[in-house]
């Protein structure tokens, strides 16, 4: 077993306890988790600050002095300890009430002191109340670093976990693991992209050196976990085409073919010509096809969409095609119904208008294959809904729907029929192959023609 994988509660300072809140409230079950466990902020501790030039609004400052005289004031049986801090530019006050009498060893009057807190204002003074304090120490380089501040619960903080102590934690847990934390990423990969090996950017990303240090840390701990969940897309997608061996379309047959010769209303673009060769080939192939299809609105969607499914038909499959509104369900209804006039093709509208009394008819139809293409919004992902033979969904903006919502159309055949999904919402690359990590990516564009991002070449984007 890896030491990464040591239960938290092994830890030194950690126990039992400590243990079932960190697992409970931040879900830190083993070494790595706390590792994994990332600051959200840091605190620059590079610099001082000049006394005469604090801003009493600022969120925190930091200033090295001499202690001139601390003393415990007590008024209506209320106590707090006072001490006064001095620069070459003023003096101000530092107050803590309560657990303060440590202190009292702890200062030595003329000794040079750093203290770090948040400025308040009081009687038009400014002052620090409960600051961090140390000694300097002249010898030994004090700690100025970017310091690492963590995310508590209030649940936590009752605890006394505070974000301090997760600093400390995580000094001992790289104290216990740092030289037996294994790479994770191939050495060629590492090579080629310049990254920060790996325990390096955990240190880093806890304990930066400098901006520098931290910047390439982010980077690599960001890179790692786009290129693990790119991996588990890809992983899960050649599972599900083992599973999902897909329909064959093997034949262009009297549907296309009429369409193409009579009643195709414009000449397709080069682009629109090279989408349904690459749409064609995937439905022609062994797996089933889960393609996006982006282009601005008038490039060409719909009649790209249009003759795949005439080839479905040809092949003797059914097709429906699924809009979010039912204004947009009707014009494409009424589109489809202009377009295959005098085809011989049955096409039929299905939304949360239609008459129950049609529906059962429609039903029917759509069962027994004599309905050949379904044009409808959610309408059609009811259960009642029953084809004979679903080849091909095509899906307009499918954005607009959920992702059990869009399962469903998959489980209207015995073996999931191809997915067409069209958007004319510019999708950036990178956003493209991460979130439609599954599907194969197509463009129409008049000027730039077709191109197609491969799922190889995803890595590159990051």
């Amino acid at each position: 077993m890896s030491i990464l994988e040591t239960d938290i509660k092994y830890l030194k300072s950690v126990g039992e306890k400590r243990a079932k809140i960190l697992n409970n409230e931040l879900e830190i079950f083993n070494f790595r988790d706390l590792l994994y466990h990332f600051p959200y902020k840091y605190i620059d501790k590079t610099k001082f600050d000049k006394i005469n030039e604090i801003d009493y609004k600022a969120k925190s400052v930091q200033i090295k002095g001499i202690i001139s005289h601390f003393e415990i004031y007590e008024n209506n049986f209320k106590k707090r300890f006072v001490a006064k801090l001095k620069d070459k530019t003023g003096k101000i006050e530092l107050i803590w009430f309560k657990n303060f009498y440590w202190l009292e060893n702890f200062l030595e009057i003329d000794k040079e002191f750093i203290v770090f807190g948040k400025p308040n204002i009081f009687r038009d003074k400014i002052n620090l109340v409960h600051p961090e304090i140390e000694k300097v120490n002249k010898e030994k380089k004090n700690n100025l670093f970017l310091e690492p501040e963590y995310s508590t619960t209030e649940k936590m903080k009752k605890k006394f976990i505070s974000s301090k102590v997760l600093q400390k934690l995580q000094k001992f847990v790289f104290i216990k693991s740092y030289e037996k934390i294994e790479e994770n990423l191939p050495d060629h990969l590492i090579e080629k992209l310049n990254l920060m090996r790996r325990k390096k950017s955990l240190l880093h990303i806890h304990f930066p050196k400098n901006q520098d240090f931290l910047k390439d840390a982010r980077f690599r701990l960001k890179f790692e976990e786009l290129f693990f969940i790119q991996l588990e897309i890809l992983f899960k997608r050649n599972i599900f085409l083992e599973k999902n061996v897909g329909y064959k379309f093997t034949k262009v047959g009297k549907y296309f073919n009429n369409f193409y010769k009579k009643n195709l209303p414009f000449e397709l673009t080069n682009a629109q010509k090279k989408v349904i060769k690459e749409i064609r080939k995937d439905c022609f192939g062994h797996k089933q096809m889960n393609r996006l299809l982006q282009g601005d609105v008038g490039s060409g969607k719909t009649i790209v969409a249009l003759m795949i499914i005439l080839i479905a038909l040809d092949n003797d499959f059914q097709a429906c095609i699924v809009a979010p509104t039912e204004i947009l369900a009707k014009q494409h209804f009424a589109k489809f119904q202009e377009m295959l006039k005098g085809l011989g093709i049955n096409v039929d509208l299905l939304t949360g208008s239609t008459k129950q009394k049609y529906r059962k008819f429609l039903h029917s139809n759509l069962k027994d294959g004599t309905l050949q293409i379904l044009i409808g919004t959610h309408a059609i992902m009811e259960d009642i809904v029953e084809f004979q033979n679903l080849g091909i969904v095509i899906i307009d903006e499918q954005h607009r729907f959920g992702v059990a919502q869009r399962a469903k159309l998959w489980k209207k055949n015995f073996s999931p029929p191809h997915i067409l999904v069209m958007t004319a919402t510019p999708i950036p690359r990178t956003l493209a192959m991460t979130v439609y990590g599954d599907l194969d990516f197509s463009i129409i564009d008049e000027t730039t023609n077709l191109y197609r991002l491969s799922f190889n070449n995803r890595v590159r984007t990051f």
